[in-house]
């Protein structure tokens, strides 16, 4: 059959039917107010697809056919988020929002009780995604995943009617990227669940989880007969494309086809803010939907970008969680784990209850501190809730229900793995395990050692570190590498490919960068962000070690690195045990330093910074007259100046804008220079020209 013209009638037509469907689509899924009556809009998607199936060529990506989804998937693969999706930090109650709040106002150099705008939304109880369009067409969608990066799911997510698959608009820009929740319904939940108990199928135990098991679906057509559905709230576009707020981003959000949750408000100030959440905790169980608070945002995006970001979550943002559900339940028994550092955690067991659609049977005491608070007896009948409807905990204890001569539950005094005496230090909340060669201290480690941010070894999890360590096969980390396939091959559910994969996964590893091994060795407080930060400024681990042994000073000089992590990092270099360690991972050939082209690439970094503000820490206060904070922090770095958050009398120059708050009166006191944007551009010269 010969292909129809690009103008010919059977092109037009398509076009003009996919417009017109996907008009009607946004009409009924997002607007609620349909355009046509069922019928019509049938017979003209068969028109559609009749017309398709005649003419493949003329299938386009924006056609409401393709939401039928195709083929199955052999899988998901992993895709590298165009822009991070950092979570959120919560709030679970008015003081730690009005704490939240304090923060923002000091951040941003704000008098106290400053009111500023920002933006309620419910927090909607699903799955969020990321939406790539390119030239108004959606290209890609994928999961959170970790933040940064997450899985390729578009097929699925084609399948959802709320999902514009073309912009509705003219012309649209080069790029958008959009964020939003996916999520099921309660009646749509309900039929699902009742179509699976007719089935003899596990029901699902709430709409989040159903929503996160359709989404990994790998068939796109199970995925569109559970009707999920979709509301946008982040918005990204080029640079100088952006609207100038959250509320405006909503706007055009809606503009562009999208549907947005019409209970988001515009808020003056922080009492409003209170009062939005008290009228949602009090109507959000006459939604449709599941939600689990709201989410406050700063409405203007200029001081957005002023107040920045913490390691994991934005400044200027933060949940509201509602109170949790409580439930009463009898406690069964106190057991105890031992994390990788050699901390005792209690849990608490007791008889399994409901809440927040789960069920629940454990939750963690944290300490021997929070034990004694709870004054915890044999038997007791405890209240438990889901800490922001998510993490279980023991509320209280019902005192006058406790069996009569029940014995009060402490910490054991050795070790239940190992029955090595715990230690207590003073000061500390945390009792702990200190044989170094105790299993649970052992799995830990060997964990921590090969997970996603550390060496990221495939194939070994934590059944087959389990068996490891239980038939003595691993003593230490350096033992991993000693391994062979034949003995990998003995055990449980390993074969001698699986085995041979995990060898070779094993000495790949030995090629990871030094910062991933300094995070991977478990240093107490040396998270991913600060092994970067020491790693760069110690190029090997012999000069970290002389550092946090004799010149502790150098360590606390780095950028985000405090005393508490330089005595830890002194702590564990004076232990011989893991000096041994270092000695033996670098005869199995880890460098435990940077390579060549690290150091080449440090050293042009450091070239390159040796500009005309070299040597020299700046401050920013205030709202500059056309330079962003981010901006003007960029600015310095490219120059050779630093940016620190706060005045001393080390600081070379406080930058001044509109509005500068205590850093400026600081500023002022201690004598140190100030300048305006003006000046400060002035003073990098040429250089920003």
């Amino acid at each position: 059959m010969s292909s129809p013209e690009p103008g010919s009638p059977a092109s037009q037509r398509a076009v003009e039917l996919r417009r017109l469907l996907n008009r009607a689509a946004h009409a009924y899924y997002v607007l609620d107010a349909p355009l046509m009556e069922d019928p019509v809009y049938d017979q003209l998607y068969r028109e559609l697809l009749e017309l398709e199936q005649r003419h493949p060529e003329l299938r386009a990506p924006d056609s409401p056919t393709q939401r039928v989804g195709g083929a199955p998937a052999e899988g998901f693969s992993s895709v590298r988020h165009r822009i991070g999706l950092l979570s959120l930090d919560n709030a679970f109650n008015t003081e730690e929002l009005e704490a939240w709040y304090g923060r923002l106002l000091k951040v941003l150099d704000r008098p106290a009780g400053t009111a500023l705008p920002m933006v309620g939304e419910l927090k909607i109880d699903g799955n969020a995604l990321a939406l790539s369009y390119e030239h108004g067409v959606l290209v890609r969608a994928a999961t959170r995943g970790d933040g940064e990066q997450g899985e390729e799911i578009t097929a699925n997510v084609r399948t959802i009617a709320a999902v514009p698959l073309r912009l509705q608009l003219d012309p649209p820009p080069a790029w958008v990227e959009v964020r939003g929740e996916a999520f099921i319904p309660d009646t749509t939940f309900a039929t699902i669940n009742g179509e699976r108990a007719e089935r003899g199928e596990p029901l699902f135990a709430n709409p989040r989880n159903a929503c996160a098991g359709t989404l990994r679906q790998l068939d796109p057509k199970v995925v569109a007969a559970r009707r999920l559905d979709f509301f946008a709230y982040t918005l990204h576009l080029p640079d100088g494309a952006a609207p100038p707020s959250q509320w405006e981003a909503l706007r055009w959000l809606r503009q562009a086809g999208f549907k947005v949750n019409p209970n988001a408000e515009l808020l003056p100030d922080l009492g409003a803010v209170e009062q939005f959440f008290q009228r949602w905790d009090g109507g959000r169980r006459q939604l449709p939907y599941a939600t689990d608070g709201v989410v406050v945002k700063l409405n203007a995006l200029a001081l957005q970008d002023a107040a920045g970001f913490t390691q994991k979550a934005p400044r200027w943002a933060i949940a509201l969680k509602y109170p949790a559900e409580e439930a009463p339940s009898r406690l069964l028994r106190l057991s105890c784990q031992v994390g990788r550092t050699g901390v005792i955690t209690p849990v608490a067991e007791f008889e399994p209850v409901a809440l927040a659609g789960t069920s629940v049977g454990r939750a963690t005491l944290h300490n021997a501190d929070r034990l004694a608070e709870l004054d915890l007896h044999a038997g007791d009948t405890v209240v438990v809730r889901k800490a922001g409807e998510i993490i279980p905990e023991v509320v209280r204890v019902l005192a006058e229900l406790r069996p009569a001569g029940a014995q009060r539950l402490e910490l054991p005094h050795t070790c239940p793995e190992c029955g090595s005496e715990l230690v207590r230090e003073a000061g500390e909340a945390a009792t702990r395990c200190v044989n170094s060669s105790c299993p649970a201290i052992l799995r830990g480690a060997l964990r921590h050692w090969v997970s996603k941010g550390a060496l990221d070894v495939d194939g070994l999890g934590s059944k087959l570190i389990e068996q490891l360590v239980d038939r003595g096969l691993v003593g230490s980390i350096a033992d991993l590498y000693r391994l062979d396939g034949a003995v990998l091959a003995s055990l449980e559910r390993m074969g001698s490919k699986s085995a041979d994969n995990l060898v070779a996964a094993l000495q790949a590893s030995k090629g990871q960068p030094w910062h991933r091994q300094l995070y991977g060795l478990g240093i107490h407080h040396v998270g991913e962000v600060n092994a970067k930060a020491l790693a760069a400024a110690f190029p090997s681990a012999a000069d970290l070690a002389t550092a946090a042994l004799d010149s502790p000073e150098l360590i606390t000089a780095v950028f985000g690195i405090g005393g508490e992590i330089a005595q830890s990092l002194q702590q564990w270099f004076a232990t011989a045990a893991n000096q041994r360690l270092l000695t033996e991972l670098e005869r199995l050939g880890f460098s435990l330093a940077l390579s060549g082209d690290e150091l080449a690439a440090q050293a042009q970094r450091r070239q390159a910074g040796s500009g005309p503000l070299s040597g020299q820490t700046f401050v920013l206060t205030g709202t500059l007259p056309s330079l962003s904070r981010s901006q003007a922090q960029a600015l310095i770095e490219a120059a050779g100046g630093k940016v620190s958050g706060s005045v001393s009398k080390k600081t070379s120059y406080v930058v001044a804008g509109a509005e500068a708050g205590s850093k400026l009166e600081k500023a002022e006191s201690l004598g140190v220079p100030v300048l305006s944007e003006a000046e400060l551009q002035e003073l990098v010269g040429p250089l920003h020209g």
